[in-house]
């Protein structure tokens, strides 16, 4: 079992705001966005949303008109309803707000923040590759592709959008669209572990075994402290027929994500192969621990697993 991991892009770079009236002031709308930013940093969502919510609903209120001097002036109407919103950093507010209700699984929360992004700017790449993560996250993954085609027709290098969507396709079985993606991917930047992760997986379900390995341990070279980096390898020594190094690895997942329960899974089964079953039975019962609707499934691999092990057949 693999995890998806998604890359995203916060925006961080604003157009320089020059000096207004002291009422619902951009510098105002402004602080509240920085004060957003430290705290999606932070891990404080609930508090990054309700600055960016202050910051937009401030943002709103300002006309978008020149006067001498100025970039925007302040609506003389307090009626915001009245206002047609063409402020690239509102749109930079709910694309950073989006983010963080993505964080707390609120993806219809999000999605609908990235739909006001993109209606003030249609043609803003990081709104499209942030709701395609909120659409996979729903459920929609053709949409989420749809979102990720138009991030990268929009801005050519994009290596999040193209490691998002190799992703995606592996997901959807679309292996050759996902190989290609993960490779443009690293072509653009070989000095990240995420796409030679998926790509790894990618080499397992088309059973390049070898490759698999290469990009695993590429991976691990990269980022060294990723659990789901030594759960790949392993999975690819498992496959090899190199049991004991696959526990070795397992070991290490387990080292630095306690609760990676398709590590207990997959070790327990390995451990059933070569004949140790107290030792399963223990990852077995960590595993089911942790996610209990996985019984119907372990059950059937544990019967699969005794049954190569009789008839001493390499694992599936």
């Amino acid at each position: 079992m693999r995890r998806y991991a998604i890359l995203f892009a916060l925006v961080s770079l604003l157009l320089p705001v020059p000096a207004f009236a002291q009422s619902r002031t951009p510098e105002a709308a402004l602080n509240h966005f920085k004060n957003g930013l430290k705290k999606t940093g932070n891990g404080d969502l609930d508090g990054a949303i309700e600055d960016y919510t202050r910051a937009i609903t401030l943002s709103s209120s300002l006309a978008p008109r020149k006067k001498p001097g100025n970039s925007f002036a302040e609506s003389s109407d307090d009626s915001s309803e009245e206002i047609t919103i063409v402020d690239p950093f509102t749109a930079n507010a709910y694309t950073n707000r989006g983010l963080a209700r993505f964080r707390k699984g609120d993806y219809a929360g999000a999605i609908e923040d990235y739909n006001q992004a993109l209606r003030i700017r249609p043609g803003l790449a990081i709104a499209y590759l942030n709701r395609a993560a909120a659409l996979r996250g729903a459920g929609d993954m053709k949409a989420a592709v749809k979102d990720l085609d138009k991030a990268i027709s929009i801005k050519k290098d994009f290596f999040h959008a193209y490691n998002n969507r190799g992703s995606l396709h592996l997901d959807l079985g679309n292996l050759d669209a996902a190989l290609a993606d993960l490779n443009r991917a690293l072509e653009l930047n070989d000095k990240f572990g995420e796409p030679y992760y998926h790509r790894g997986y990618t080499y397992l379900a088309l059973k390049n075994f070898d490759a698999a390995l290469a990009d695993f341990n590429r991976a691990i070279e990269l980022e060294p402290d990723k659990a789901w980096r030594y759960q790949g390898r392993a999975t690819a020594l498992m496959y090899k027929g190199e049991m004991l190094r696959a526990i070795d690895d397992f070991n290490r997942a387990i080292e630095f994500d306690p609760k990676l329960v398709w590590a207990y899974f997959n070790r327990g089964l390995i451990y059933i192969y070569v004949g140790d079953d107290a030792r399963a039975q223990k990852d077995f019962d960590e595993c089911l621990r942790l996610k209990p609707d996985l019984k119907s499934d372990l059950d059937q691999r544990i019967e699969l697993a005794k049954h190569l092990r009789r008839i001493g057949a390499p694992p599936e």
